[in-house]
């Protein structure tokens, strides 16, 4: 189960629920975790505060497990974290990208359970990093390629 909150009213939800769905489905993922879609100065503050670096980045993952396999009570989904997502920055990767914006947020949101599961990476090289590798893997599995 997640919780989506977005205050900038730009996002088609309905698609949003879809893409997630089908990626929780994808990799047989369960669990509680939110998802918040937020504004670049929004994004500055969190990652100065948590990455002390004073500029936006696209997304944030703050996962529970952080590389962690806690156990789950039975009958109750185990929480995963949260997923804050920049639309001023998802814009721009797109533009930089040269795909469309839903393209660029299917793939942010991959991203973002990929790193609520423990994955993470050091640098942003699609060719040579594990966790970025199997997001592209997933994004076209899943037909999520503009493409």
């Amino acid at each position: 189960m997640y919780y989506i909150e977005d205050n900038s009213s730009s996002v088609n939800l309905e698609s949003v629920r879809t893409w997630l769905d089908k990626i929780l489905s994808y990799l047989s993922e369960s669990g509680d975790f939110s998802l918040h879609f937020i504004s670049d100065e929004e994004m500055r503050a969190l990652n100065k505060e948590y990455r002390d670096k004073d500029e936006p980045t696209d997304i944030l993952t703050f996962a529970i497990n952080d590389g962690f396999d806690f156990p789950s009570v039975e009958g109750e989904e185990r929480e995963l974290g949260d997923v804050f997502i920049s639309l001023d920055s998802m814009k721009r990767n797109a533009q930089m990208l040269g795909v469309d914006e839903s393209e660029e947020l299917r793939r942010l949101l991959v991203h973002g359970v990929l790193h609520l599961r423990g994955m993470d990476h050091q640098t942003n090289d699609f060719s040579s990093e594990p966790m970025l590798i199997e997001q592209e893997r997933i994004m076209k599995d899943l037909g999520f390629l503009s493409t």
